[in-house]
């Protein structure tokens, strides 16, 4: 039985940012609860506030901030942690510390050592915490039935664009023992859908050289598709998917690509941060890959597996971008037929060395050209979702409501892509429950998501 005293300690917790940020937070908490403290539902009832910050673009700095803010002003005992935390300004100062000097301690991101520390300074912990406060799987900040998996941390790429190892890091692999332990547990505790995330997912493992590990026995290398593979078996003995994210095109992904097409626990998907299509653009931004290999690879990819769906990114008035890079940019989308897409006028990023090419886009015309592609990417995203009016496909309902259920197919991330509407079913006997599968028949579709009737 899980007791906390009612007496415990409480802290308030604010968790902002990317689902890589999610699971620091998740982390957290689970320390938090493992050494008997309680979390408070309102700044009121918290004996002190962690504010998990993001810290790459001005939008998500300023965002943070103001939660800082609002956590001083409606407790007064915080604690910074994240991204935001390991930034500095053009003289060296520490950002958050500048504009909120009365916070308790600021940190930056993946430190639970650090966060603890400073906890335990500002509300030592109780006296004689439980150990069965915790369960195997940790605290999440996900619905039950589906979780992140944070395989790595850090990166080794110095994207001319991106800050982020600056503040975390270069590349650090988890053991591939821990990450299938905690795979284990997730699906024991009931999640059906895991989603494999890291800044570099291609990349893990290659900081310890690919190095042996072992699984139940076995021996499975440090390696992204060794790792996939364990995944997809673990998976399929709990009837659960698991979904991939951040992944950058190298070659070797082309080796997971068969197991996305037998319709087994590796689902059909891949989330590659492309960026950009045109070489010099690419090259400017200094990322892996070229756009002429990245049509090549997609092509494989679809060859083998004809209903991959492939999520990407991209960058619209990038320094020096030119009206024919740009177009050679809606050339490749068209070409590619990207089935979910996010694009981002280019924001300059304190810190970034993309600040200082030469030939910026004006304002105006970067956020014209991010909303030239959108208006591609949508006639490209309604053509391909009324493809699928008509066959049967299997879902995941998110939420049941009167009208019906909410859910999402092999091709829909959560809060990122698109959502299946479900009608209730005929069959009187049947109902829809969160968390469950359902195979299901689609009536309609638009530019983003589907309808159907289970």
């Amino acid at each position: 039985m899980s007791i906390v005293s009612s007496t415990a300690p409480k802290v308030g917790f604010v968790s902002l940012g990317c689902p890589k940020a999610l699971v620091d937070s998740e982390q957290i908490l689970t320390q938090l609860r493992a050494e008997g403290y309680d979390t408070a539902k309102s700044y009121d009832g918290a004996d002190l506030v962690i504010v998990n910050t993001c810290g790459f673009i001005d939008a998500a700095v300023q965002e943070s901030l103001d939660a800082i803010g609002e956590a001083l002003a409606e407790n007064g005992r915080v604690i910074v942690t994240g991204c935001l935390g390991a930034k500095k300004d053009a003289a060296g100062n520490d950002i958050i510390q500048k504009i909120h000097p009365k916070v308790l301690a600021v940190t930056g991101p993946h430190a639970l050592g650090e966060v603890m520390d400073a906890v335990h300074i500002h509300l030592p912990k109780p006296h004689a915490p439980f150990i069965d406060l915790v369960p195997a799987q940790g605290v999440k900040l996900t619905p039950k039935h589906y979780a992140y998996l944070k395989i790595s941390e850090g990166c080794n790429h110095r994207c001319s664009f991106c800050i982020i190892p600056s503040m975390r890091g270069d590349l650090v692999s988890r053991p591939i023992a821990d990450v299938m332990l905690e795979a284990e547990n997730l699906f024991k505790a009931g999640v059906k859908e895991l989603l494999v995330i890291s800044q570099d997912t291609s990349a893990y493992g290659v900081d310890v050289k690919f190095r042996m590990g072992f699984w139940n026995g076995k021996p499975v290398k440090t390696h992204m598709t060794q790792l996939v593979n364990a995944l997809g078996e673990l998976a399929a003995q709990y009837g659960a998917w698991v979904r991939l994210h951040y992944v950058y095109p190298y070659p070797h992904v082309d080796a997971i690509i068969p197991a996305m097409s037998t319709g087994g626990s590796v689902v059909p998907y891949l989330d590659v941060p492309l960026q950009h299509a045109h070489p010099d653009v690419l090259k400017r931004m200094k990322r892996p890959a070229s756009g002429e290999k990245n049509i090549e690879r997609i092509r494989a990819w679809r060859a083998i597996c004809p209903d991959i769906t492939i999520r990407s990114t991209f960058i619209a008035g990038f320094p020096g971008e030119t009206e024919a890079e740009f177009q050679y940019l809606l050339d490749f989308l068209e070409e590619a037929q990207i089935d979910r897409l996010g694009c981002f006028a280019y924001s300059p990023v304190e810190g970034a060395t993309a600040n200082a090419l030469a030939d910026p886009v004006p304002e105006e015309l970067r956020e014209e050209r991010r909303g030239r592609v959108m208006q591609l990417q949508e006639s490209i995203s309604k053509k391909r979702l009324q493809s699928k009016v008509g066959k049967t496909i299997r879902v995941l309902m998110d939420e049941v409501n009167r009208n019906g259920g909410v859910a999402r197919s092999v091709a829909d991330a959560p809060e990122i892509d698109g959502v299946v509407y479900v009608k209730p079913p005929y069959e009187p006997h049947r109902k829809l429950a969160v968390g469950e599968f359902f195979d299901v028949t689609v009536t309609a579709a638009d530019a983003h998501d589907l309808w159907a009737k289970a």
